[in-house]
């Protein structure tokens, strides 16, 4: 991977090679600056005449998850052919874990709760008018984290490196085509894009795999759960991928029939296909807010279809992850450097006001220790904690969980290990509300190779 440089005024230079970064680290020219992602800041007078290349920030939004890529761009002219050729080198990947659901779900429970508070309540008086009125372009809080966590690593990466471009992938999912494709008398329903958007949200919807044995890497088709031969409709709830050979074992039989023997799986099955479309409304509804944000930074942004990114990735034989769709954003040719690790950033919250544990019914069943840092430590930073007897011997490098006692948890990229005393741990890099951890090398299959973890408890010993 990419290793971002400053100079000593923090402004961005080119990222160098992890090979470079040692060297000057081990010559005295730099020290960290930031350790995940990892940069490095020069010391010397030796930077006034860098040459900057122009880098590109391309995105890939999500419901879930958004893929980022940071590559520099090269155009040249085909001698042959006489066409403009676009290469892009990768530098970087990453993908930003969103928490949407969390967000959405911590509002209903206080909701309820204060429901149930003013219920207790003898007399209240009514409240009508003392609502805030929503201003145009309002989102919900879980919508509009979306946009603020990725606009915070934009405005991170442009500390961090000369982008002087950016490219969004620009999808709009038809949703009422996708429930009701029947209908008609509209113009826009008969877009080219329909095909796509119905394979791609099954893709997404059901994991990539066969619904009816999980089988994955092989060809899926479009299976209507109830056969058409049977009335079923061609709406999006009523489709479900399958493998050659199950789309074939199956035909038109009932689901009922064919999974007669697999009771579990019918049941799956059947929840699976009703589930709403909340991830195509969370991107319909995000994705212009988004694309007026990055244009507030004042650099130029190009916006790319869902298709464009498909092709792109399909003709170069990229694995899928949303990482690399974002690599395969908009007009490009060729990339080069694709196959690297990944730096997998999640929103994790910078903590919570709320000091006291309740019950389903909104009744206290626990409290939390009002200081949030113990020993010089908050949950959430990254330290390495280095035992050098005990049962736990070892150096155990990750996120930290406090505990009043003085005894942590470490997350460790493999595992959680608990109970490791301050005294052991050293901060590397203080709480920012993400978590960190890196994903390795995919194969052209999309397979990443296995690596072995190992994990301590209590009572293990390492041996």
């Amino acid at each position: 991977m990419s290793v971002f440089v400053v100079d000593r005024n923090q402004r961005p230079l080119m990222p160098c090679s992890e090979k470079r970064a040692r060297k000057l680290l081990a010559a005295g020219r730099a020290r960290v600056h930031r350790l995940i992602p990892f940069c490095i800041r020069i010391v010397d007078l030796g930077v006034a005449g860098c040459t900057l290349q122009p880098i590109r920030l391309k995105l890939d939004p999500g419901s879930k998850a958004t893929g980022i890529a940071l590559v520099r761009e090269r155009v040249a002219l085909d001698a042959a052919t006489g066409e403009v050729v676009v290469t892009a080198h990768v530098l970087n990947l990453f993908e930003l874990l969103h928490r949407g659901r969390q967000i959405s779900e911590a509002l209903t429970a206080r909701r309820n709760m204060r429901r149930r508070r003013r219920g207790n309540l003898r007399y209240r008086e009514p409240r009508f008018l003392n609502r805030g009125n929503k201003t145009c372009g309002w989102l919900a809080p879980s919508l509009q984290h979306r946009i603020d966590t990725t606009m915070t690593w934009v405005t991170r990466f442009r500390r961090w490196a000369p982008v002087t471009a950016i490219s969004q992938e620009l999808v709009r999912f038809d949703m009422q085509r996708m429930e009701y494709p029947e209908i008609s008398g509209v113009e826009y329903q008969h877009g080219t894009l329909f095909g796509y958007e119905v394979r791609e949200y099954l893709l997404e919807k059901w994991a990539r795999k066969c619904a009816y044995c999980d089988a994955k890497d092989v060809a899926l088709n479009i299976d209507h759960v109830h056969a058409k031969a049977r009335g079923g409709s061609d709406r999006v709830s009523n489709l479900t991928l399958a493998c050659v050979p199950c789309n074939n074992k199956k035909a038109a039989r009932d689901i009922n029939e064919f999974l007669t023997r697999d009771p579990s799986r019918l049941a799956r099955i059947t929840a699976q296909s009703k589930r709403p479309l909340l991830d195509a409304a969370a991107v319909n509804t995000t994705r212009w807010a988004l694309c007026h944000a990055l244009k507030s930074t004042g650099l130029p942004v190009l916006t790319g279809s869902g298709g464009l990114t498909k092709y792109n990735r399909s003709r170069l034989a990229m694995p899928k992850t949303h990482a690399l769709d974002a690599a395969c954003v908009g007009a490009v040719d060729t990339v080069v450097g694709w196959d690297r690790p990944t730096i997998s950033i999640k929103c994790t919250g910078r903590g919570s006001y709320q000091r006291t544990r309740l019950d389903g019914y909104g009744f206290p069943r626990g409290y939390l220790m009002r200081q949030k840092s113990v020993h010089g430590f908050r949950t959430g930073d990254m330290a390495t904690a280095i035992v050098t007897k005990g049962i736990k011997l070892g150096t155990y490098p990750g996120r930290v969980a406090v505990r009043n006692t003085g005894n942590f948890n470490i997350q460790t990229q493999q595992c959680v290990v608990q109970g490791i005393s301050h005294k052991h741990c050293k901060i590397i890099q203080r709480a920012d509300g993400y978590g960190y951890s890196r994903v390795a090398k995919m194969d052209v299959t999309g397979t990443p190779p296995k690596q072995e973890t190992r994990c301590v408890s209590r009572s293990a010993s390492l041996g």
